[in-house]
């Protein structure tokens, strides 16, 4: 006999099931992190071998959870590399923490989309608010404000926010004629040779073409060469050219280098250019006021950016991208159909940061960030950095006392880059080898064209122990080279 209506399958999870379900993820979650250390960090699946082993095609009906989460744990979880363990030391981290992950899950629940103020007051509002409070918290100039003449949104990442800042400054640099007549090819952009690919991809996905930008020389401990930068300001102007965006690193991926920026702000008033700083990690440091050195310089900016998600224990993707002049983004970004007018943004009352950024929607991301500064306070994420500071600079006096090993740049906040002293060969091997047996993960670069493996001491639950283990473990396989 057919069911009647009220009897027919919804298909939906309901609240109750959700409930039960919630708990199970929850509590899965919760395992994970004490059982962390059991896994690899690196994965050591094969290419191709995590989808081979899942059906070819989508289940026709719907399968029990308890099946799916089975699946997870046994088909998943072996092709996962394990960032949040403690043994994490690539690249830079991208650590979260448990009051990060409940407001990212109360995020996902709520599941608004915040694109204009209308479509969710308290999306738009929270985020203006957790980016004023981090302000004065890391010392940055005040200009940077809302209650000022500029103001702060999350990015997903410090590319968007480089791509963004690149544009506001074309537009400036075209009196904000570019949008509608087209790119011209007189503009040019600058970056050290350290500076992150986020710059070169920028100005190609931008229209200015890769050739345009201009990669200037590092001194000996690989920051931008100031003068270096004033030379190739001077040889475009002469040119005929017009230098338009120059990109400071405060932290570079490979050595954590920091460019000079009190000497490069003057530089690019000088010629008129845009002033983008890009500390996506190092910037968390300035928290501590023995720190903010790091900042020096930052009043010449236009913008600034640095990501939570790498060292302020907030889950990806965040980060925090501020303009001196709100007025130059919006009008580089803003654009207007009439399905999205309504009555609170032709006030002018409200920010709709749709106009701060490249897609139309966004997430409610304040969340998990507001929740991150809530529960550890100024005052604990300090502590963390402090002591991820201080682990860091033990693992670079441990390698200064091995006669094997060296430092292949300045001992910088978190990051130590070392070698072995006896080629790049023998590097690979040692990388490899670490990396092969699953108890870290390391990752190297470039530096003065030979191989240097870096460290970097950034992981949420990273302790002493972890270090001391991984030092450990590094002398033990550097032993077992010949």
């Amino acid at each position: 006999m057919a069911l009647d209506s009220g009897e027919k399958k919804s298909f939906h999870m309901d609240p109750d099931e959700f409930r039960e379900r919630g708990h199970q993820v929850v509590d899965w979650i919760a395992d994970y992190y004490k059982r962390i250390e059991s896994f690899p960090v690196l994965s050591q699946a094969q290419p191709g071998e995590i989808r081979s082993s899942l059906p070819a095609q989508a289940p026709q009906q719907g399968e029990p959870f308890e099946t799916i989460l089975g699946d997870f744990e046994k088909l998943i979880l072996p092709g996962v590399t394990h960032w949040q363990s403690p043994n994490f030391f690539a690249y830079f981290p991208s650590n979260a923490s448990g009051p990060s992950i409940l407001g990212d899950v109360l995020s996902s629940g709520l599941g608004v989309q915040g694109m204009l103020w209308a479509t969710s007051p308290a999306c738009t509002e929270l985020e203006t608010l957790v980016l004023d409070w981090l302000v004065p918290a890391l010392g940055l100039p005040e200009k940077f404000l809302s209650t000022k003449t500029g103001g702060g949104v999350i990015q997903d990442t410090a590319s968007s926010a480089i791509l963004c800042a690149l544009l506001a400054a074309r537009e400036c640099a075209t009196n904000f004629q570019s949008n509608q007549v087209g790119v011209p090819g007189r503009l040019c952009a600058y970056g050290s040779m350290q500076a992150h690919s986020a710059t070169e991809k920028a100005m190609g996905i931008a229209g200015f073409g890769r050739d345009n930008l201009r990669l200037i020389p590092t001194d000996a401990n690989f920051a931008m060469d100031a003068d270096a930068l004033v030379r190739a300001l001077e040889n475009d102007r002469n040119a005929g050219l017009t230098p338009f965006f120059v990109c400071a690193t405060v932290g570079t991926t490979s050595s954590n280098a920091i460019d000079p920026v009190p000497k490069i702000g003057p530089i690019c008033q000088k010629f008129g250019a845009w002033l983008h700083v890009d500390s996506a990690m190092s910037g968390t440091a300035a928290l501590c006021p023995e720190f903010r050195y790091i900042h020096d310089g930052i009043e010449h900016a236009d913008s600034y950016c640095f990501n939570p998600h790498k060292w302020m224990f907030t889950n990806f993707d965040c980060d925090c991208f501020y303009v001196a002049d709100r007025a130059a983004l919006i009008r580089t970004m803003s654009i207007l159909p009439e399905y999205l007018r309504n009555q609170a943004t032709e006030s002018g009352a409200v920010i709709d940061y749709r106009d701060w950024q490249i897609p139309l929607g966004r997430r409610f991301r304040s969340l998990k960030l507001w929740f991150v500064l809530r529960h550890y306070g100024i005052e604990g994420l300090q502590f963390h950095v402090r002591e991820h500071v201080r682990l860091a600079q033990q693992f670079a006096a441990w390698v200064r006392e091995d006669d094997r090993f060296e430092l292949a740049a300045p001992a910088t906040l978190n990051l130590i880059c070392f070698r072995l002293k006896n080629g790049d060969q023998a590097n690979q091997r040692l990388m490899d080898a670490l990396n092969r047996s699953g108890n870290l993960y390391l990752t190297h670069t470039r530096l003065n064209d030979r191989m240097a493996l870096r460290l970097c001491v950034g992981q949420t639950n990273t302790t002493e122990r972890n270090v001391r283990n991984a030092w450990r473990r590094i002398q033990e396989e550097a032993g077992k080279l010949k």
